[in-house]
């Protein structure tokens, strides 16, 4: 057996994901069709809890063609001063800031999953934030760089983002809360909640405005301002 997080978008409350560990049948070894078989498990055991949601697993281990698609390693955007499709993993993991290196913005460039990979990210010491074309982010409120990134992302592919909007409970077999922090499943679901809400373009309007409804902070400190005006997006 084993026990994952599942991420449900809510149309009411303060809070835009509600996070339900669930316990399944796990299904162990590499091979993508284990993978497949632990995810229909995992969904199977969510459906006894919430029968009547619409579940889908986002991951490139997906049986459903866009869940593949949704994957951070599949989901592609540009800036409007880079026009070069970046893929959201590359994208996160070309920001990260450590107190001996980083960011390495090669990996923008780089396959999602060397990116992901890379040795540097181990070898450079403590993370202390973000960089992103400009925008200084810190480490808290944790999520909030990766979701601020994926929401983006997918607004800015209309079809995929509408398709989205016809499920309400999100997966990712490979998320494990104890060995880390972000996950797509969980971005997805915080759109889709935007989205119903009918508030994800104040969402996306700037950094504060997401900051403060997402998580209800504010950018404290004067080095976090230093952006280039406007959207990036």
């Amino acid at each position: 057996m084993a026990r994952r997080p599942v991420f449900i978008s809510e149309t009411k409350g303060s809070n835009f994901v509600r996070v339900m560990p669930v316990d399944f049948t796990w299904y162990a070894g590499m091979a993508k069709s284990r993978k497949q078989m632990s995810v229909r498990s995992l969904h199977e055991a969510t459906h006894k809890l919430l029968p009547s949601v619409r579940l889908l697993e986002v991951s490139r281990m997906s049986e459903d063609i866009l869940g593949q698609q949704l994957s951070a390693f599949n989901l592609t955007f540009h800036t409007k001063n880079r026009r070069r499709e970046i893929a959201v993993e590359c994208a996160f993991q070309a920001s990260k800031a450590f107190e001996n290196g980083g960011p390495y913005l090669d990996l923008l460039d780089a396959n999602p999953v060397d990116a992901k990979r890379d040795e540097r990210l181990q070898r450079s010491g403590i993370l202390t934030g973000f960089e992103f074309f400009g925008q200084r982010w810190a480490l808290e409120p944790q999520t909030a760089f990766y979701d601020w990134i994926y929401i983006n992302a997918l607004h800015l592919r209309p079809k995929l983002a509408q398709e989205a909007m016809a499920y309400d409970v999100f997966t990712d077999i490979a998320f494990n809360p104890a060995k880390s922090i972000n996950c797509q499943a969980s971005a997805v679901a915080l759109y889709v909640s935007l989205r119903r809400r009918d508030v994800i373009e104040e969402a996306l309007g700037s950094r504060e405005n997401y900051l403060e409804m997402v998580h209800g902070a504010k950018i404290a400190s004067a080095s976090q301002r230093e952006e280039p005006q406007g959207s990036l997006f």
